[in-house]
This record gives structure tokens, sequence and C-alpha cells, in this order.
């Protein structure tokens, strides 16, 4: 059952969209996230005392939502300091994703246009794909809004973007993602989605919040793509 949902999400695709962190590449491998949201709530405690106490409870995504309850100032200051972190993160991060090279290429081969669908910043994406030479692989990246978060997925902003930026209908994409927020944004958008379990009990939340299909391992969607080019 589980092979028939992976190809019938992939089989109507035109577009394939990946999310980065997970499907792709492990962002914070070297650089913990804790530092991370260290680093956003000191430069936040310039700007407001106690929302800067609050941050350093959330995860630095959440922090970033949180930061234009601040002011401008304060979300453009907290926002450079989070690009920063990404781009000295996938310095650390090691090699992608196992099966993620793989599944580029095959999205590829297959016909498909393929962009990259992130909460975090093209910066830190383009930086990652140039470091690994996978970069001919991608037609698109489309990041982060810029001091836009309340437009990061789960909202279905980017998904919009990037299918037509590909030149195709947003319901002719899959988008590959690891979080609940990935499965509820390319439902918004009228997407298909394909869950990527890569921790113990994702399986079930990816299936529970309406993914079409679940895969645990890169290399399963690799080897849907190649049997299913687009015609």
């Amino acid at each position: 059952m589980e092979s028939e949902l992976l190809h019938e999400a992939v089989a109507a695709t035109r577009g394939m969209l990946f999310d980065f962190d997970g499907p792709l590449c492990e962002v914070f491998s070297g650089l913990p996230a804790s530092e991370v949201v260290r680093a956003l709530a000191d430069v936040m405690q310039r700007f407001h005392v106690d929302l800067s106490e609050k941050m350093r409870e959330m995860d630095f995504m959440d922090a970033l939502r949180v930061a234009p309850q601040a002011g401008e100032d304060a979300l453009i200051a907290v926002e450079a300091t989070l690009v920063a972190a990404e781009m000295e993160a996938v310095s650390l991060a090691g090699d992608p994703t196992p099966g993620a090279v793989s599944a580029l290429k095959a999205a590829a081969a297959s016909g498909r246009r393929v962009a990259i669908v992130s909460n975090n910043s093209a910066e830190c994406v383009r930086e990652f794909l140039a470091r690994h030479e996978l970069a001919s692989l991608v037609d698109e990246v489309v990041g982060r809004p810029s001091h836009q978060p309340h437009r990061m997925k789960p909202s279905p902003y980017s998904l919009y973007l990037a299918a037509d930026l590909l030149g195709v209908d947003p319901r002719s994409c899959a988008l590959v993602g690891d979080s609940v927020s990935d499965v509820e944004a390319a439902i918004a958008a009228a997407a298909r989605s394909i869950g990527y379990a890569n921790r113990p009990g994702k399986a079930l939340a990816l299936a529970e919040a309406g993914a079409g299909a679940v895969i645990e391992d890169m290399a399963t969607l690799a080897d849907a793509l190649t049997r299913a080019p687009v015609s």
C-alpha cells in the first residue's frame, strides 16, 4: 500500500519541491540549535528584554516568528543573526542526507522541474548546494521570505512562488518534507505531499497530518521517480 501511495503521489507530478533541512541536509548537525536560539535571544535583549527571555524557551524558527512583536528593527537584527548562523551551520553540516542526491538526480532525469522550498534562508541553501556541487540539479531555490516570518511554512506562500518560478501548476507539484508544517503547506497549496519520516514517531504524525505518502529513506523516493518519468 505504501508503495502504491508513493507511486500515485509521484506519477501525478510535473514539479518536485524539496524541503531542505531533513530531506536534503541535517543543517544543524554541527552547530547545536540551542546555540542559535541563544544568539537570537541575545540580539532581542537589545530591543525587548521580556520577549528575549521568552525566546530562550523556543526553537529558533518560533523565536523568529515572534520577533516582529518588538518592531521592524528587532526583526531585521534577529533574522540577520539567524542567516549568519545558518551559513555557519551548513559549513559544518557534512554530507547530504543519504539518498538525497539520488532523489535530486532522479527528479531531474525524470523530466520534472525541481525546486527547494525551505524555511531556512535561500543563502544557506545555495551555499550548501555549491559546496556539494548540486546546484545543477535544482532549477529554483525558494527560501524563507525576508522579514516576513508569517509567510514561512505552513503558509503556502513559498509553494505558490516555487510553482510559479518553475512554470508548473501547484496541483502538479509534490512537496517532500519531514515536518507536519510541510504537509500543511502542501495541503493549503493544493499540492501533493510526501512525508519523510527521518525520526521515530514521525511516520504516524505525518500520515495523520494528511501526507499522501510517507517514506523513511530518500532512496525510496529516487526509485519511485525513476519508475515514473514525465511522459
